[in-house]
């Protein structure tokens, strides 16, 4: 019997073996599932070909579109019996390849659970099906006077169950936590069809901490149907600060200073000048141009604890080199500030064919050390950055400027990323922060982890997925990859990411 540790069935097979799997597949799936819950031919299946990473793409050979739980059960015991891979597929928001299809596996998408079945003002929760928007729930809760504060910058399309595949976190994460810190219960189905629950209505739930396993392993261990969040009052008043800066070491230390202080910002936010540059282009934000760093930084609660707070954050910014600050006057003002941070992607995508944003988290007093180093990397890559940062919280997202058309550029920015990642990893820091590691970060995980600590992890996925069906290929390298990797680290080269080798590039 296959394990956890198995590869993927293989992808370079030859088309007639292709076509008789696929057959076989869609027989099967015929008999669970009504006929406009699932898709075949290229016209129909090449939109789920790719998530938010879309220089790499592949077609599934079946979607699947279940409508009840019931049907995800029936999809997921026919597939565990035939031995087919499934990847679970939410809005395809995703930035590192989690959603990206097996070519000889079915993609389940969760699109209709998009109902959300309850809202408790009293518990402050919110029970919703995974395919339901991010923002949505806060558009529910808000006559309750409760929102839902985890909100990545797709927050008006990427989905719940996402958000759990990839613990997202957003400009608000800093004060109010990442999705795992405001998700209460989950439910779902193992590979093999079985149901879970795993957390709690109550505050806590007894034995292993089983939410924090499953919330942010992106698919390996469950397919997640219905999702209990918590609420949270919505503040009396929120006021922004922008504070702009003549050099970004200061912006930086600023940051660490904030913190340092005992100050929690329920958003701490920095952008570069280049960043900075095309967003205000993009929605007229009021960015200061000549600023090479620009911090925003919001504080809210009651009006006097407002007031208060950004009074000790004025000082504290003024004091480590601020050279303009800018606070919002009222509502409006303060979501123009944020208007440019929240349209950071779309507008780097005016500015480029393509982009390829990383996601990294470093040790708050690095900041600008990593920023200099991308700086460096730069001109060694020949390819522009533009930096948006997660400040607070030390996690960065530098978006790689290229064109996906050119193959030689697309590698160059395959090393640019990996270089970032692993600078990061050298700096006391982590591979990845709220996007997951998918298959774009796979090469790095051998860096930052050993052998014994990636068979660990796999030992998880055996214990939910004995026959390593659900999302294989993703997340874990195998003890091969990274004997290759290594070996060509030493011997001075980086080869290109063998996870997109069979891959079409576009």
């Amino acid at each position: 019997m296959p394990t956890a540790t198995t590869a993927p069935p293989d992808a370079t097979a030859e088309p007639s073996v292709r076509a008789q799997r696929q057959q076989a597949v869609v027989r099967a799936l015929q008999a669970v599932l009504p006929a406009d819950a699932l898709l075949w031919t290229p016209e129909d299946t090449t939109p789920y070909e790719c998530d938010g990473l879309t220089a790499y793409r592949q077609r599934p050979l079946v979607v699947a579109l279940p409508q009840t739980e019931d049907e995800v059960q029936a999809v997921l015991q026919t597939c565990h019996r035939m031995d087919v891979p499934v990847v679970a597929r939410g809005a395809g928001t995703g930035l590192s390849g989690g959603a990206m299809p097996n070519a000889l596996g079915v993609t389940l998408s969760l699109a209709r659970f998009n109902r959300i079945l309850k809202l408790d003002a009293d518990s402050r929760t919110a029970v919703v099906q995974s395919g339901v928007r991010n923002l949505a729930i806060s558009e529910a809760a808000a006559p309750l006077g409760l929102y839902y504060a985890p909100d990545p910058s797709s927050q008006i399309a990427c989905t719940i169950g996402g958000n759990v595949a990839e613990n997202s976190g957003g400009v608000h994460c800093l004060k109010y936590g990442l999705t795992l810190h405001n998700v209460r219960k989950v439910r779902g189905y193992t590979m093999a069809g079985d149901p879970v629950t795993i957390g709690s209505d109550a505050l806590d739930a007894s034995g292993y901490d089983l939410l924090s396993v499953v919330i942010g392993s992106e698919g390996m261990l469950a397919v997640i149907t219905e999702v209990t969040v918590k609420l949270v009052p919505k503040p009396l008043l929120a006021r922004c600060i922008m504070a702009s800066f003549d050099d970004v070491r200061k912006a930086g230390d600023a940051v660490a200073a904030v913190i340092a202080a005992g100050i929690i910002p329920a958003g701490l936010e920095m952008m570069d000048k280049p960043m900075t540059a095309a967003v205000e282009d993009f929605v007229h934000a009021g960015y200061d141009l000549h600023a090479e760093a620009i911090l925003l930084c919001e504080s809210d609660g009651t009006p006097e604890e407002v007031e208060e707070e950004i009074g000790r954050m004025r000082e504290v910014l003024t004091r480590n080199g601020a050279v303009a600050i800018a606070v919002s006057r009222d509502e409006a003002e303060r979501l123009r500030f944020w208007s440019g941070r929240k349209n950071a992607f779309p507008a780097s995508g005016r500015i480029s064919p393509d982009y390829m944003c990383m996601d990294s988290t470093i040790p708050r007093k690095r900041l600008a050390d990593i920023l200099l180093a991308i700086q460096q990397m730069e001109k060694k890559y020949q390819l522009r950055c533009a930096n948006v940062f997660h400040a607070g919280d030390g996690n960065l997202h530098p978006l790689i400027l290229f064109d996906a058309n050119d193959a030689d550029q697309l590698h160059r920015c395959e090393l640019f990323g990996a270089d970032i990642l692993e600078t990061s990893v050298a700096m006391g820091g982590t591979v990845t922060g709220e996007h997951g590691v998918g298959v774009e970060k796979l090469n790095s995980m051998c860096v930052q982890f050993s052998a014994d600590e990636n068979a660990l992890m796999l030992g998880v996925k055996a214990a939910f997925d004995p026959k390593g069906l659900l999302n294989p290929g993703k997340v874990i390298p195998t003890l091969q990859r990274c004997a290759e990797y290594g070996r060509e680290l030493v011997r001075g080269g980086v080869p290109k990411n063998p996870a997109f080798a069979d891959l079409p590039r576009f």
